[in-house]
């Protein structure tokens, strides 16, 4: 039995927010945070973004569960709304409004449906594609005979600038010189790469009579944490010896705060390091002999990157493995939609899906890479 992915759809927040006016939505930034700014905006390739912020409040516009549910909404089935009909809910982010209870019993809260099967996917741009592929087990094994799966992030949480003072830092101590782990490069570096969105999609058994399907042909997620440190976490202070100390055990000694525990932390140098060879030379060789893949085959390719910057680094890995795809038939909008973590993967779909430019029997190839602990997943989608 198959699964199709008959609608796709996509939720914004706001307008779009150039790069001039970040401080509007996020708060003034002190001149060391604003330098760093400068030189990740100059090579990221970031345009403009979205963030659930009232520029005029500061306060937000909608939690993660309201974005996740925003795009749900938009949905259908011949004309008609699916919200109602759903009877496998998976919803997959990084940044979910709260610990507990799961992110997927709020969405399907906010969109007062049910009752219906939730599954909540945890980790961080791949959860996305863990909750599509349950998502699509679920149709192809017979379990539902309909599945709706997210991907979502409000990401704006983590990189106010009075999220960042509340964590132990501010403009006033970078001035006088204090070391304040909430101002580190770890923390810069995502700060002005991340912004919220949410996107799904319906799943079904049988291909839309009235419009374009994509058959889900299989999808893969690999790990590699068994052999390499974590590399983007938050609510944890990474050690040393490359351990994380957890935020319980934190809050428990009086550190959380000082040691700007709930900030997100990219180890920029491992990441540099190891994204690509980990997640495409050491990853993707298998998966093309497992299902006989063919760069020539693929009609588009979907990477999920944070910056331009690892663009030719990615092209190039994919040529040393002999599996180039040539650039004109890549497809991205990190210019105009930065990056939205879990989100990413399913809001370029959406738009590709929607542009009229795709043909029957043409393959799309996702690559959704993730730098927690380095994971990957690799979607295979044809036109039908």
């Amino acid at each position: 039995m198959q699964a199709y992915i008959t609608d796709v759809s996509d939720f914004l927040p706001g307008k779009p927010v150039a790069n001039n006016e970040l401080d509007l939505y996020l708060g003034s930034v002190d001149r060391v945070s604003a330098r760093t700014r400068q030189i990740i905006l100059a090579g990221n390739g970031i345009e403009s973004r979205h963030y659930a912020i009232d520029p005029a409040t500061g306060g937000l516009t909608h939690t993660n569960a309201q974005l996740a549910a925003g795009a749900v909404g938009r949905l259908t089935e011949k004309n008609e709304r699916i919200a109602e009909k759903i009877q496998c809910l998976c919803c997959g982010t990084s940044s979910p409004d709260q610990l507990m209870p799961g992110h997927a019993a709020m969405v399907q809260g906010e969109l007062g449906i049910g009752p219906c099967e939730i599954v909540s996917t945890a980790g961080v741009c791949v959860t996305g594609i863990t909750a599509l592929k349950y998502g699509a087990m679920s149709v192809a094994l017979g379990q539902t005979t309909n599945a709706v799966a997210t991907g979502s992030e409000l990401a704006s949480t983590f990189i106010r600038t009075d999220f960042f003072e509340a964590m132990g830092g501010g403009a006033k101590g970078m001035e006088q010189g204090e070391k304040h782990p909430a101002f580190s490069f770890e923390e810069q570096f995502l700060r002005w790469m991340l912004s919220d969105g949410a996107g799904a999609v319906l799943i079904k058994r049988e291909p839309a009579a009235d419009r374009l399907s994509l058959r889900i042909d299989w999808i893969e997620i690999l790990s590699h944490a068994h052999r390499l440190d974590a590399c983007m976490y938050a609510g944890a202070v990474k050690q040393a010896d490359g351990s994380l100390t957890g935020w319980r055990e934190c809050a428990r000694k009086g550190t959380a705060a000082k040691e700007g525990v709930f900030t997100i932390k990219q180890d920029a140098r491992l990441l540099n390091r190891e994204v690509t060879r980990a997640l495409v030379g050491r990853s993707l060789p298998s998966i093309i002999s497992k299902h006989g893949l063919k760069g020539e085959e693929i009609g588009w390719f979907l990477p999920h990157y944070s910056s331009e910057y690892f663009r030719n680094a990615l092209a190039g890995q994919l040529q040393e493995i002999n599996f180039a795809i040539p650039q004109e038939r890549w497809f991205t909008n990190l210019a105009t939609r930065g990056n939205t973590g879990s989100a990413s993967f399913y809001i370029m779909l959406a738009e590709l899906f929607s542009s009229g430019r795709l043909k029957k029997g043409e393959r799309i190839l996702g690559f959704i890479p993730e730098s927690g602990r380095f994971s990957v997943a690799y979607v295979l989608l044809t036109v039908v």
